[in-house]
């Protein structure tokens, strides 16, 4: 049994990533339109192939998206990507330097700095006990 491609909700679910309001989508779209019609349309599950057109426009999607895109089939094809059927982000990056030897390397670089101000603040006393002994 072939499932049907609810097109309005293509629409709407592209619209919302997008981060577009419906009365955005309609003003877009030209006088003819208003908030209601957007989500009127929003429940078709098939919209006229020139309406597609002109909402592919305005939103920047191919009308391919709106006409093609499956909500059950993207899951599927996503959970089939991570083990376990756990969805996830998983970045197959190694590492490429020593987590340990990167902390024993700022240790080092702080006592280094510790020594440096200690040598300094010496240097300092040593420079006012001069000027007061004047």
């Amino acid at each position: 049994m072939e499932q049907k491609i609810h097109q309005g909700r293509n629409v709407k679910r592209f619209r919302e990533m997008l981060g577009i309001k419906q009365e955005a989508l309609a003003y877009d779209l030209g006088e003819d339109w208003n908030q209601k019609k957007i989500s009127m349309l929003e429940q078709k599950d098939v919209i006229e192939d020139s309406l597609l057109k002109q909402i592919s426009n305005s939103l920047r999607i191919p009308v391919e998206a709106f006409q093609n895109f499956d909500e059950e089939q993207a899951i599927n094809i996503i959970s089939n990507k991570f083990d376990n059927g756990s969805i996830g982000y998983q970045k197959n990056d190694t590492c490429t330097f020593n987590p340990i030897d990167k902390i024993v390397q700022l240790y080092d670089d702080k006592i280094a700095l510790y020594e440096r101000m200690l040598k300094e603040k010496d240097e300092m006393m040593a420079r006012l006990e001069k000027l007061i002994n004047k």
